[in-house]
């Protein structure tokens, strides 16, 4: 029977504390919703209603003035109640989902909604649209990627995120769109990843036709979910502990 020597013992047990200490995201438990969060067309009617993670609706009407671009609606993954949006750190792994549906009337001009990371680097979004009929990732650090297929208005459709440290230990992103997934994509920005103190949630945007004044739209966003994702060195731990049983074994 061999077992490992004391230093190899304290040198796994240096690699687990180094492994364990990594961020992971914590218990998400509601969100912090900020109706309006730009307000170009202040006039129109807004609609709101949150029961996390249920169902999160925005509806707005009249968005239509002759000055002002758009209104956008908000909502940020919260750790204490809705009080204030988790910051994310640039290691906190994490698999995020849910079902959207996203209504234009009409159509155009553009009615998008999907994930909104807000970042010091830009806003990471990986959305639908009306007009364009896209499902595309895009912006501040998310890597790019657009999905062969089509959205329209008024259709379901399921988004996910995967956030994780690949088998080359670098930051990684997998997005999902009913099931089917763009490939690993890595991240080419300075930090190589989410950039610390992001927020992550969703966002409805509905653009201003100054000659329709009943353009409008609705976001519905339903079965809402964030777990921790174990980052490859975490797994990597399990591996040594199994080779240090088998070891001794």
């Amino acid at each position: 029977m061999k077992i490992f020597s004391s230093r190899s013992v304290v040198v796994i047990g240096f690699c687990l504390f180094a492994i364990s200490s990594q961020a992971q995201v914590p218990s998400i438990n509601s969100v912090k919703l900020e109706p309006r969060f730009w307000s170009d067309i202040p006039g129109a009617t807004i609609v709101t209603a949150a029961n996390y993670p249920s169902q999160i609706l925005f509806y707005e009407v009249g968005v239509s003035a002759p000055t002002g671009w758009a209104n956008r609606d908000l909502w940020r993954f919260s750790n204490d109640g809705g009080a204030t949006a988790y910051a994310f750190g640039n290691n906190d792994f994490f698999q995020a989902s849910m079902t959207l549906t996203l209504t234009g009337t009409p159509i155009s001009p553009r009615k998008e909604a999907g994930f909104i990371l807000n970042s010091i680097g830009g806003d990471g979004q990986f959305i639908v649209n009306t007009d364009s009929h896209e499902v595309v990732a895009f912006g501040g650090p998310f890597p790019f990627y657009a999905f062969p297929s089509t959205f329209d208005s008024g259709e379901t459709i399921t988004l996910g995120l995967h956030y994780f440290l690949n088998g080359d230990g670098k930051r990684a992103i997998i997005y999902t769109a009913n099931g089917v997934s763009s490939p690993p994509l890595e991240f080419t920005n300075l930090e190589q990843g989410i950039i610390d103190g992001s927020t992550l949630g969703g966002y409805f945007q509905i653009v201003s036709d100054p000659a329709n004044p009943f353009n409008g739209g609705s976001a519905l966003f339903q079965n809402i979910t964030i777990v921790p994702e174990p980052s490859t060195l975490a797994l990597l731990s399990v591996g040594l502990l199994g080779l240090l049983a088998r070891r001794r074994g």
